[in-house]
């Protein structure tokens, strides 16, 4: 005797690339760039902190080099940490955005489809780097309109391994936590850690100038290496091994603690 099930076979293609394609991709942006929120926390408040911090100190000397002869100057530095704490900020709140999604149900109607939940994670951390990516570069125009000079290196170096080291790290931590909290709390949980570790990774300030036991603090959190990095250029540090040992060694932490989680979500999608 053959039942219902005998007789129908289910035929689920799972499409190219596990489903990932740009339309999805678009609508993620369109969905971050609707959002008032995060555009004003992502793109306008590094701008507007430049500007009331950063945009009057064009005259200080970062180093020894005089701004005769090529030096940077504070506000250098200072538009360089807002654009990585904005492109922190946006990748953290794209990444947390899965526990509305998870709250909303949305997680289980993407069950439904062919689409690999693994591509979804994916496609959300590019659009958490795309939306990055407009936050460094707003702050880098406002930067370039209000006097600050860097050599063409200088820009590109700095705007890089910023946007792509905090957006990679900071992305996988933001989901990380959208997996592990449910419901809005997460986008108020990711923005109090980013501001905590913003402070005491030293991004706001030079680390020479905090107590020496702050110092030691700063160069375990996954804010210190990225920033070190980024700021190298300005500075004319040597390339530090141990600030991009730093920097993966977050990464890596923050992808097994979303694998682990979303792995323990989807089980009960």
């Amino acid at each position: 005797m053959t039942t219902a099930t005998d007789r129908v076979q289910l035929d689920r293609r799972v499409p190219p690339l596990g489903g990932f394609n740009l339309t999805y991709l678009g609508i993620e942006l369109k969905r971050k760039l609707r959002n008032r929120r995060t555009l004003v926390f992502t793109i306008a408040f590094p701008v507007v902190m430049f500007i009331i911090i950063g945009a009057r100190l064009n005259d200080e000397p970062l180093t020894r080099t005089p701004l005769s002869a090529g030096g940077p100057s504070v506000a250098a530095y200072i538009m360089v940490s807002m654009a990585m704490y904005g492109a922190m900020m946006s990748a953290t709140q794209t990444g947390a955005s899965v526990a509305i999604e998870r709250a909303q149900g949305w997680s289980r109607q993407l069950r439904l489809t062919p689409l690999n939940p693994l591509v979804n994670v994916v496609i959300k951390m590019i659009a958490g780097m795309l939306l990055g990516l407009l936050a460094v570069v707003a702050t880098y125009i406002v930067g370039a309109i209000s006097g600050v000079q860097l050599s063409a290196v200088q820009w590109i170096a700095t705007g890089l391994a910023g946007w792509i080291l905090a957006s990679a790290v900071f992305t996988t931590l933001g989901l990380m936590v959208g997996y592990m909290v449910p419901g809005e709390n997460a986008a108020q949980i990711t923005s109090l850690v980013i501001v905590l570790l913003s402070f005491l990774g030293g991004l706001f300030y030079p680390l020479s100038s905090m107590p020496d036991f702050m110092q030691t603090i700063a160069k375990f959190t996954p804010v210190y290496g990225i920033s070190q990095i980024a700021r190298a250029p300005l500075t004319g540090d040597p390339f530090d091994i141990w600030s991009l040992v730093n920097a993966v060694v977050w990464l890596a932490i923050f992808v097994a603690g979303t694998a682990y989680f979303f792995r323990r979500d989807t089980k009960r999608v």
